[in-house]
């Protein structure tokens, strides 16, 4: 089953949900409607007892280069209901294992999503970045809570604070990723690991990674609620303001009255 003529691609066979950022000419950037749409496949791959895993990738090119700048400002989140923070809620509390392929850009969300994921294959063309700081924003997904306990705390701050990108074998070696193969073989990669655990006791993988994150979810969603609040404040501060303005006109932010 797939949905074409879309930016989110949703293909399920083998009890396998495949999503696919398909928006490859802007850099698979995240759109409201995109947002949506992958709350929708993972609400519905939630409660769908023949799907047994999801897989979420890109091209071999570009994984996703975050938020789309321009639809992100004419429809800013505005409440905890948005589709943004809709999807993170959902794979934030999703029961089943979640497969990531990462290849070339994975920038802001298009690397927080990652931290709720079970397995991530990364091409050795990706680029971790998270640059919320340099946006003048604050960081989301529970990336303020998640990566200070991955990567423990001065290098999150080192990734957080200055916001600057980290290659593949970087990721691997600080746990954010599972293993490093070329770009064309990535997200095969990640569709053979996902026929491994479809072929495996639905419910033993669901309480397995039950017990896995058992207490954890909670902290989680609170503190996206917490993040969300400030991500919102902060969008109509001059520092945001200041970036954003900078990014459209194509120069570089000033940020000394911030």
């Amino acid at each position: 089953m797939s949905e074409p003529q879309t930016d989110i691609l949703v293909h399920a066979e083998g009890g396998i949900t495949t999503l696919t950022f398909h928006r490859v000419d802007k850099k698979n950037s995240i759109t409201r409607a995109m947002y949506a749409a992958l709350a929708d496949a993972l609400e519905a791959a939630a409660q769908d007892d023949s799907v047994r895993v999801v897989v979420i990738q890109g091209d071999p090119t570009v994984f996703s280069a975050g938020n789309d700048i321009g639809d992100f400002l004419q429809q800013p989140p505005a409440s905890q209901d948005s589709p943004v923070f809709r999807f993170l809620r959902a794979i934030a509390s999703f029961p089943k294992p979640v497969v990531a392929a990462v290849c070339g850009p994975a920038v802001g969300i298009g690397t927080t999503l990652l931290l709720h994921c079970d397995l991530v294959y990364a091409g050795d063309n990706a680029a971790f970045s998270m640059p919320f700081v340099n946006l003048g924003l604050c960081p989301e997904a529970a990336s303020s809570l998640l990566l200070p306990q991955m990567l423990g705390y001065h290098r999150a701050a080192e990734a957080l604070l200055l916001g600057e990108p980290f290659m593949a074998e970087a990721a691997l070696e600080v746990g954010l990723v599972n293993r490093v193969v070329p770009p064309t073989e990535c997200n095969a990669v990640a569709q053979a690991q996902a026929r491994k655990l479809a072929a495996k006791p639905l419910s033993a993988l669901v309480e397995t990674k039950r017990l896995m994150k058992l207490g954890q979810t909670a902290p989680v969603l609170e503190r996206m609620a917490t993040e969300g609040a400030s991500f919102g404040r902060m969008l109509g501060e001059p520092a945001a303001r200041e970036a954003f303005t900078a990014f459209m006109q194509k120069r570089k932010p000033d940020f000394s009255q911030c």
